[in-house]
C-alpha cells in the first residue's frame, strides 16, 4: 500500500502526536465531531500545562497549521503528503482491530489549486484502496459516497470502501474525503494564483487503519480460524514433518529442506515446524487457526510410499503428491489459485447477501435475519428520517449508489425518491 501511495506522487512525512487544543477549535464542525473521543494531556513534567494538548485523534489541524506556511504560491501546489502514525480515540466499547482506543493508520493530506483537482485526487485515493482490497486482501469492497449524516466532520463529502463480514454486517474499510476549503479558511492556507489573486487551497484527506486487519478476519475467516490471502500471509507455506525415530526424521527433513530451499529461491515465505514437544494434531490446528495458506505434511507412511500431502487452507482439501516429482512451481500455482478462490468466494457471499426491498416491513424483516447483509432501497434523502431509521433498526446508509433518481418512491416515507442507497447494520 505504501508503494501504491508513492506511485500517486505522495511523499511520506511525520507530524507530532500532541496537538495544542486551540488548533482543534479553529474548525467548528471538526472539533464537534472529535471532542467526545479526545484524550487530553493537562500536565507534563510535573506541572500543569499552559494549554492542554490533545493526543492525536487525526492530524488535519496540526498539519494544516504548517501547510499555511509552506503554501504561498500556485507553484507550491499540489502538496501531497502522507503519514503512517498512531491515533487515539477514547472508545467506550472496543473490539479488537475494528474499534480500539489506540490504532495505527496511514493518513494522506493533499492541497490543490482547484476543487476539480481535489475531487480528482479523492477518486484516485479511493480507486487505490479498492484495487488494494481486491488484489491483495481478497476483499471485494463496494465504493461510493457517504450520506451527509455519515460524512467526515468538516468535509464537503466522503467516499468510502465498504466490505461485508461473514455475519452480514457492513464494515467501513477506508475513506477518502473532499475537504473543500473548510480547513484552508480556518488555518489560512492561501496561495497566489497565476493571475496574481490570493485564493484558498482545496484539500483532501484519506486513510485506512489497522481496521483492515479486522476486515480481513471477519470477511475471509471461517469457524476454524483465519484464512489469509497468500499475498499478505506472513507464512505462505508451513512444513510439518512427522516422525517416530531419528532415522525417519532425518530422511523427511532432507526432503523438506530441499523443497524449502527451492521455495525460498522463488520468493515464497516458508516455515519448518520441526517442534518435538507438541503433537502433529496440535500443529495442524495451530496453522489452520493462523490461516497459513498451504501446509505440507510427511509422516512415516508417506515416507515409505515416497509421497507428501499438501493441504490448502481455503478449502481444507488435501492432495497427495510424489515427493520426487513435486516442485516449487506446483506450490506457486496453488498459491495463485488460493488467492483467486478467496476473492471469488467473498464476492459470491456479498452478491448472495445483497437484497432489494421496496417497503419498511421487508426492510425490517431482512435486518432481523441471521445474515442481514446489504439492503438496496430507493431513498428520499431526508436526514431526519435517516436518523429515525437508525434509531429503529440500527441500520445506516453505507453507500449512495445513485443520485438524481426519478420515477421511484422512497421505501420508508413514500415520497419521491432522489437516491438509490445501500443500508446495513455495521461494525
Amino acid at each position: 500500500l505504501d508503494r501504491r501511495i508513492k506511485e500517486l506522487g505522495v511523499k511520506n512525512c511525520y507530524f507530532p502526536m500532541f496537538i495544542p487544543e486551540s488548533f482543534l477549535t479553529k474548525e467548528k464542525e471538526h472539533v464537534e465531531g472529535f471532542a467526545p473521543e479526545c484524550a487530553v494531556v493537562t500536565h507534563g513534567g510535573g506541572k500543569k500545562l499552559d494549554e492542554p494538548l490533545v493526543v492525536r485523534p487525526t492530524s488535519e489541524t496540526i498539519m494544516y497549521d504548517t501547510y499555511s506556511r509552506w503554501i504561498q504560491s500556485h507553484r507550491d501546489l499540489p502538496l501531497l503528503l502522507n503519514q503512517w502514525a498512531n491515533i487515539v480515540r477514547w472508545e467506550m466499547r472496543t473490539r479488537p482491530f475494528l474499534r480500539t482506543t489506540e490504532f495505527l493508520w496511514q493518513e494522506g493530506h493533499t492541497a490543490h489549486a482547484t476543487s476539480e483537482d481535489a475531487a480528482d485526487f479523492v477518486q484516485k485515493a479511493l480507486d487505490m484502496y479498492k484495487s488494494f482490497d481486491h488484489d491483495f486482501l481478497c476483499v471485494p469492497v463496494l465504493t461510493g459516497k457517504k450520506s451527509p449524516k455519515e460524512t467526515f466532520a468538516g468535509a464537503l463529502y466522503t467516499m468510502t470502501t465498504e466490505a461485508l463480514a461473514k455475519d452480514g454486517k457492513a464494515i467501513q474499510a477506508g475513506t477518502s474525503h473532499h475537504l473543500g476549503q473548510t480547513f484552508s479558511k480556518a488555518f489560512g492556507i492561501q496561495f497566489q494564483d497565476k493571475d496574481g489573486t490570493r485564493k484558498h487551497a482545496w484539500q483532501t484527506s484519506w486513510g485506512v487503519s489497522t481496521r483492515m486487519v479486522g476486515t480481513l478476519i471477519v470477511c475471509l475467516g471461517d469457524d476454524a480460524g483465519l484464512r489469509l490471502p497468500p499475498t499478505v500471509a506472513p507464512i505462505q507455506v508451513v512444513f510439518v514433518p512427522i516422525w517416530k525415530d531419528d532415522d525417519q526424521k532425518e530422511k523427511i527433513l532432507n526432503i523438506f529442506n530441499k523443497l524449502e530451499s527451492e521455495l525460498k529461491e522463488s520468493g515464497v515465505r516458508v516455515h519448518m515446524d520441526d517442534r518435538d514437544n507438541v503433537s502433529p494434531g496440535f500443529k495442524f490446528n495451530e496453522w489452520e487457526v493462523k490461516g497459513v495458506p498451504v501446509r505440507i505434511e510427511m509422516g512415516p507412511r508417506d515416507l515409505e510410499a515416497g509421497n507428501l500431502t499438501v493441504v490448502r487452507r481455503d478449502t481444507m482439501e488435501k492432495e497427495t503428491f510424489s515427493a520426487d516429482k513435486f516442485e516449487a512451481s506446483s506450490v506457486l500455482t496453488l498459491l495463485d489459485d488460493i488467492q483467486k478462490r478467496l476473492y471469488s468466494d467473498a464476492l459470491k457471499f456479498r452478491e448472495d447477501n445483497t437484497h432489494e426491498v421496496d417497503n419498511v416491513e421487508d426492510f425490517k424483516s431482512q435486518l432481523a435475519k441471521d445474515i442481514p447483509g446489504f439492503i438496496r432501497v430507493y431513498w428520499c434523502g431526508d436526514e431526519t428520517l435517516e436518523e429515525k431509521v437508525q434509531n429503529e433498526t440500527k441500520a445506516t446508509i453505507r453507500i449512495i449508489e445513485e443520485d438524481n433518481v426519478t420515477g421511484k418512491k422512497c421505501f420508508y416515507s413514500g415520497k419521491e425518491a432522489t437516491q438509490r442507497v445501500l443500508f446495513a447494520k455495521a461494525y
